[in-house]
């Protein structure tokens, strides 16, 4: 299956670019989220390069943020790059559990292979990376039994409709969770 970023941006912007203000676009080195600014402008959700990856994972970040988070720069989020301690490394991974059960089942509604993020590859690794995979899966299956954020769901059926997963979602989603 073809996965090519443009895709992405004409789903999302489809979805959204009128009824939330904002738009899905490529960036350079780093994603990152821009508020709009003033009363015409469009806020963007920036992924890194052309990286399909990258745009599913931000796509998901911006599902997750409350209408409050969404008027700030990054969500208001800090962010520690890589290289951080144990400590650190341990808020990152508790604060990425929810983005990367969403960036997962989007992963496999549109077709695509998800790898887990610990991004920390200069810095000590992951505090515990089985652990933090088990995590962030029971979420993406409690998001399954219990529902997702609207956006995140509207989302989630768009990639299924356009590549055409709908039907095998359910056996997709039970081969790709088992893989450790």
């Amino acid at each position: 299956m073809n996965h090519h970023p443009d895709d992405l941006i004409m789903l999302f912007n489809d979805l959204f670019r009128e009824s939330f203000g904002t738009v899905l676009v490529r960036g350079g080195d780093e994603p990152e989220y821009l508020p709009a600014t003033g009363p015409e402008g469009l806020a963007r959700v920036v992924f890194a390069r052309n990286f399909y990856a990258s745009a599913l994972h931000e796509i998901s970040h911006w599902c997750i943020a409350g209408e409050q988070r969404r008027t700030l720069h990054d969500y208001g989020y800090w962010y520690c790059p890589d290289g951080r301690s144990r400590d650190h490394q341990r808020l990152f991974e508790q604060v990425e559990v929810k983005p990367q059960a969403l960036e997962w089942l989007f992963s496999v509604a549109a077709g695509s292979r998800f790898h887990i993020s610990i991004d920390n590859l200069s810095g000590d690794g992951a505090v515990d990376e089985a652990g933090f995979r088990r995590r962030v899966r029971t979420q993406a299956d409690d998001y399954l039994r219990n529902g997702m954020p609207s956006r995140a769901a509207s989302f989630f059926t768009s990639l299924m409709t356009f590549y055409g997963t709908t039907e095998r979602f359910g056996a997709a989603w039970a081969e790709e969770s088992a893989r450790e």
